[in-house]
């Protein structure tokens, strides 16, 4: 008979037993569990999580390429890769990227406008560095790197950047690099500007950004925990971007911006051969340096708001009346019609009337020029000549005639923004206006006035193609490009322009421009060491009444005409055609041929024995310094005189006396 305790021991021993399996099917199901999983890790999910952890461990860093250089076409370079220390920031590194940036504001001279652009840049990033500051100053490196611990995810890499040695000098037409804005962000390649920051915005570097550019490579480096590289894995390296040469000659664009000085205006030169830019000045001009890390709002405000426009590209952009220059071109119209020869006269009293009317349309002489055949037009500007012409011709001849030499539409230059002009034709008219042709205004279109309006660089244009007798040509500044990118470049002209007169009206034209010259409106410029070819101009700005006549000295100074020179020499071999402008100049004779005198001189008996040359490094070191003192001292004086007035203006509000003081 069993005793209670036995029984109590037994039961005891089964409850521990059961408990015993219980806990191993636990342990067998966990085991298991961890198996499965174990094996769904190292097997299913391998390819994906080994992914994962490769990038975690390794790192694929961009390496941007080495943006091309630009030259002038005696290979002076123009646009220079200079290295400076930039500071980026990995968005997959810094938890609080707001904050970050809000510390760092003090050290690298943050703006609220910059921290807002940047957090924007980090939110469209896929975990690439964004660029916090380029071209960092020697106290701000030292200050971040005093702090540099506290700031995880941000780093100081050194990067090459846009630099332009001569200032203001090519702005208008090299233009500048900037960092990539938002609405660059949404049409631009990513892939291509991995790495990348900057973008050609306008001029030479925007319109061959895709050559200039390269492509970019990588790098993929194995980092610890903390990012810090342990060593590399793999290399791609990039591709430079092509470097270009224009067909622009320092020494000439130095002489045109010298005879600019102080002057509103623009200089265009042409090889008359092939359509090569010589020289392409507009002026006042600006630096572009500072536009490439970002120009501050200051100086930018000081930019847009300065009255003489600096930002304001007149040789590309600028529309103005070509006044008489066009006189040579609309006489060869008279030709190709059958309207004149070369022995046809008109009696010029001083005036010409439209048939049934007696207003008269005024010749710039007094008195008039009396018997005028189309030379004589030429060489005296007898503005009554072409209005006979004209009135016989018509505006929608006119018209089709002038377009052959590029007015009205853009002449295909390798810029970006040109602007066409205005040839009026009865059709623009009414599209432009919903109005219909008057007579008279065919007249004042003859001399240049009225709806016609052309850029100097179409003026040069026009003037290169007359000079090599009717040959068409496209002007460029791409000489060359040397680089992976396989770019076609313009040697010759590419058509003719269509002309039913004689060949021999094209040399009888340059005779007349010759005796411009030498005889005529621009005979202040003659000399006898070559021969020059030209044509002054005068366009007006402010309307005359009829009968008044133009009283320089009772206008204000930006109503004054404009001055207008074209030509080109030597006139038996045409090495260079120009066009002048010089706003508010006053008269193409006295204004605007000398300075064409100035560029023909250098190009005809200077450049080859006695070419200018560019400042040594340390003469444009020093410019540069004294630039940037100028420009310090401008800024203190602004600053006190912004002081005073706001100490007047909070002693106005505070004592009502003050202000009356």
């Amino acid at each position: 008979m069993k005793t209670p305790l036995t029984s109590d021991t037994e039961q005891i021993n089964r409850i521990f037993m059961h408990r015993i399996i219980i806990l191993g099917l636990l342990i067998f199901l966990g085991l298991s569990v961890l198996l499965l999983r174990y094996g769904y890790l190292q097997v299913y999910a391998h390819d994906k999580y080994k992914t994962q952890a490769d990038n975690n461990r390794i790192k694929l860093i961009s390496a941007p390429p080495s943006r091309g250089y630009i030259y002038d076409r005696n290979g002076i370079l123009l646009a220079d890769n200079q290295p400076v220390f930039t500071a980026m920031l990995s968005p997959d590194e810094v938890e609080n990227p707001e904050r970050t940036l809000s510390l760092l504001a003090p050290i690298f001279e943050l703006t609220d406008t910059e921290i807002t652009d940047i957090l924007a840049r980090l939110s469209k990033s896929k975990n690439d560095p964004v660029t916090i500051k380029i071209d960092l100053t020697d106290t701000q490196l030292a200050q971040f790197s005093e702090r540099k611990p506290f700031f995880r995810g941000v780093t100081i890499q050194s990067k090459l950047t846009r630099a332009y040695p001569y200032d203001e000098l090519f702005a208008h037409v090299i233009g500048y690099v900037g960092r990539i804005n938002d609405k660059e962000t949404k049409r631009i390649d990513k892939d291509r500007y991995a790495g990348t920051d900057l973008i050609g915005k306008i001029g030479i570097e925007d319109f061959y950004e895709d050559i200039l550019l390269g492509q970019p490579g990588y790098q993929s480096v194995e980092t610890d925990a903390h990012g810090n590289i342990l060593r590399q894995l793999d290399t791609k390296p990039p591709i430079a971007g092509n470097d270009i040469t224009l067909s622009l000659d320092y020494g000439l664009q130095t002489i045109a911006q010298q005879q600019l000085d102080g002057r509103r205006g623009a200089i265009v030169a042409i090889d008359p051969k092939n359509g090569d830019v010589l020289a392409f000045v507009s002026n006042p001009s600006y630096d572009p340096n500072p536009f490439i890390s970002g120009i501050s709002f200051r100086d930018y405000g000081d930019l847009r708001e300065d009255i003489d426009q600096p930002l304001y590209n007149r040789a590309l952009q600028g529309m103005y009346p070509p006044g008489s220059t066009i006189k040579p071109f609309e006489g060869l119209g008279g030709i190709h019609y059958g309207l004149r020869d070369w022995n046809t006269t008109i009696y010029d009293p001083g005036y010409f009337s439209l048939p049934g009317d007696s207003h008269r349309f005024r010749d710039w002489k007094r008195g008039g020029h009396g018997t005028v055949d189309l030379k004589k037009s030429i060489v005296m500007s007898v503005d009554t000549y072409y209005y006979k012409l004209a009135y016989e011709m018509g505006i929608q001849r006119l018209h089709d005639w002038m377009v052959r030499f590029g007015f009205g539409e853009e002449t295909g230059i390798d810029l970006p923004n040109e602007k066409s002009g205005i040839m009026p034709s009865p059709k623009w008219k009414k599209e432009t206006y919903d109005r219909s042709w008057l007579p008279g205004e065919t007249i004042s279109v003859s001399i240049g006035q009225g709806y016609f309006l052309a850029t100097p660089l179409q003026i040069a244009n026009a003037t290169a193609m007359t000079a090599n007798k009717g040959n068409h040509i496209t002007p460029h500044l791409l000489k060359s490009s040397d680089g992976a990118a396989i770019v076609n470049v313009i040697t010759k002209p590419d058509g003719k322009i269509e002309y039913n007169g004689k060949p021999s009206d094209w040399t009888r034209m340059h005779d007349a421009m010759e005796s411009v010259i030498e005889s005529g409106t621009g005979r202040g410029i003659y000399t006898s060491r070559y021969r020059i070819a030209g044509k002054t101009g005068t366009a007006q700005v402010k309307s005359i009444a009829q009968g008044k006549s133009y009283n320089k000295a009772a206008l204000d100074k930006r109503h004054w005409d404009h001055a207008w020179f074209n030509g080109f020499a030597p006139v038996e071999d045409p090495q260079i055609a120009l066009a002048i402008l010089v706003e508010n100049g006053g008269g193409g004779s006295a204004v605007a041929a000398p300075i064409g005198r100035a560029l023909f001189d250098y190009w005809v008996l200077q450049r080859k024995n006695d070419p200018i040359l560019p400042p040594t490094a340390d003469e444009l070191k020093a410019i540069k310094q004294q630039k940037a003192q100028a420009k310090a001292q401008r800024d203190a004086i602004r600053d006190r005189e912004e002081a005073l007035k706001e100490q007047a203006e909070t002693a106005a509000e505070t004592d009502p006396a003050a202000e009356a003081i």
